[in-house]
């Protein structure tokens, strides 16, 4: 359980996690477009990477979505509408790292896609993620510095590993 001193920076917490995953996102942008320039297929540990960045956002969101949105909901309820589009931004994000991991697997015809298909979803991802982590940055930043250390038992604030 998280203690008194990790409540009073939730906000500075948040934002260090979201340029966390803002950088690995970069990073992987551009090992994606440096591997992909006449490969044929991705280079496995740049497979690794690109699964291993999804399953941080994914991590991310659901401890979100089942842990710290409900606190906040039930702390904030003037901010219902905030969270409500949180929440849906989250499922534009699980659509498109959904259609990345489709165009993973070793052998995936990615040549009916175009070989720059990857990138474009990356670039795509990149887009709505900056976007969501600065609404979410200005629109509930107070309100976590308001909640208790009861409503953080999940990792939504553990910076994921590169």
């Amino acid at each position: 359980m998280a203690g008194p001193d990790r409540v009073a920076a939730l906000s500075e917490q948040l934002v260090h996690v979201h340029e966390a995953l803002r950088q690995r996102l970069v990073s992987l942008r551009q090992e994606v477009a440096d591997g992909m320039a006449g490969a044929a297929a991705l280079p496995k540990d740049l497979l690794g990477h690109c699964l291993s960045f999804c399953a941080a956002i994914g991590t991310h969101h659901s401890g979100e979505d089942n842990q710290l949105l409900p606190a906040l909901r039930a702390a904030a309820p003037e901010l219902a509408p905030v969270i409500d589009k949180l929440i849906e931004d989250h499922g534009l994000v699980a659509g498109i790292l959904q259609r990345v991991r489709e165009l993973l697997p070793p052998g995936a015809d990615r040549a009916a896609a175009g070989p720059g298909a990857l990138v474009r979803e990356l670039d795509g991802l990149t887009a709505i993620l900056e976007s969501h982590f600065g609404y979410e940055e200005r629109r509930i930043a107070k309100a976590l510095d308001g909640l208790g250390p009861e409503a953080w038992t999940a990792d939504v604030f553990t910076p994921a590993a590169g």
